[in-house]
């Protein structure tokens, strides 16, 4: 195998998604590569992927490097010191398995095929009863921490977008989070729900042509273009106060609140729509099951499950609702209008002069016929 293309790197991979082109080379330090980023990756149309982590650690059976196999996009896993080694934007260039910069030699490297990611994945299977205990541990103990995400003791900001018994659309960059907002358009454009875009979920309503009501994160994976055009803008900020998203907004000249709290970004849209009184909250891409939070990669998933049982009562997933939600176009519908279309024609028809005289030749024939 012999790759040759300019390479970009991030020791974040939602962050370099943003800077590749069509045919890059994308190099991570990305362990257990979730399916999020592989996605992201494949819709960026890399020629290949150099890992200096490990793609398939054995901690949960990610299935990350499978998509990315699937769509012809090699992997190629290396020592971790060749990050720092590689330049950025540098034309590099793999002949089967050594890495070459500027024509010379800077390492070796193991091309990830099929074989290999199955074997890792049935290993990663093995382990994911040890995984599980060892997170539900994780998750009581900082549930105790966070416990006023249900109690009600986080200082909710008044924002200026009404939601009061309003729906409200909370789009998260998750699992299936594009194809879920294909299923219910006929839902948004009917009902025409409050948008609230999670960090790079705001680009997404954007890129489906919605404009974010409201954008909501740490504001690390977001544009400053979708920034610009969403009507507002909610920081989340840690519970210490700390927000480097803040300091971003306010670069761009931009009004925003601050949402002191802990939990991730996505708890924080929920809460605040639950708690401006939303009379349904329909969520895309969200966090709903255990591989997904193993694959959130956070050291406590607690605030998750809080924010769940305390909104639970008007939360519905994206992918419920295309099931729920049904046009009121009916068969027996159809069939009226197509009827009703063709009595104007029917009726122009008939009162043609034309038409009157084939209908009174045929009226002849038929007394002929009959000896009338």
């Amino acid at each position: 195998m012999k790759i040759i293309g300019i390479v970009k790197k991030d020791k974040k991979t939602k962050n370099l998604i943003h800077r590749l082109n069509n045919g890059d080379i994308a190099l991570v330090q990305h362990k257990d590569i979730d399916e999020i980023a592989a996605l992201s990756l494949i819709e960026a149309n890399v020629k290949c992927v150099i890992n200096t982590e490990k793609s398939i650690s054995g901690k949960y059976p990610n299935l990350g490097p499978l998509h990315l196999i699937n769509n012809g996009i090699p992997i190629f896993q290396t020592s971790k010191e060749i990050f720092n080694t590689i330049k950025d934007n540098s034309k590099i260039k793999i002949i089967k398995n050594s890495l070459f910069m500027d024509g010379k030699f800077i390492a070796k490297c193991e091309l990830l095929d099929r074989n290999k990611i199955n074997r890792l994945l049935k290993i990663a299977s093995n382990n994911l009863e040890n995984e599980l205990d060892n997170f539900i541990e994780n998750t009581l103990a900082y549930a105790k921490k966070e416990k006023d995400l249900v109690l009600g003791n986080i200082k909710i900001p008044k924002i200026k977008t009404n939601i009061k018994n309003k729906h409200v659309l909370i789009v998260i960059r998750g699992k299936d989070y594009k194809k879920d907002l294909i299923t219910i358009q006929n839902y948004i454009n009917e009902i025409k729900p409050v948008l609230i875009g999670v960090d790079g979920g705001g680009d997404t309503l954007l890129e489906f042509g919605y404009i974010p009501d409201i954008v909501i994160g740490d504001m690390d994976s977001i544009s400053d273009k979708c920034l610009k055009i969403a009507n507002e803008i909610v920081v989340h900020a840690y519970p210490d106060g700390r927000s480097p998203g803040y300091e971003r907004v306010s670069k761009l000249g931009l009004n925003s609140i601050v949402f002191n709290s802990p939990g991730t970004s996505e708890d924080i849209a929920l809460l605040l729509a639950y708690c401006n009184d939303a009379d349904l909250i329909v969520a895309v891409g969200s966090h709903s099951n255990m591989i997904d939070f193993l694959e959130k990669g956070r050291k406590g998933m607690a605030s998750t499950f809080l924010v769940r049982l305390k909104v639970g009562s008007k939360l519905i997933d994206a992918k419920g609702v295309n099931k729920l939600y049904k046009s009121n176009l009916k068969l027996k519908y159809l069939f009226s209008i197509w009827a009703a279309a063709l009595i104007p024609i029917f009726i122009t028809l008939v009162t043609a002069s034309p038409m009157k005289d084939i209908i009174r030749l045929i009226n002849i024939k038929l007394k002929l016929l009959l000896g009338i």
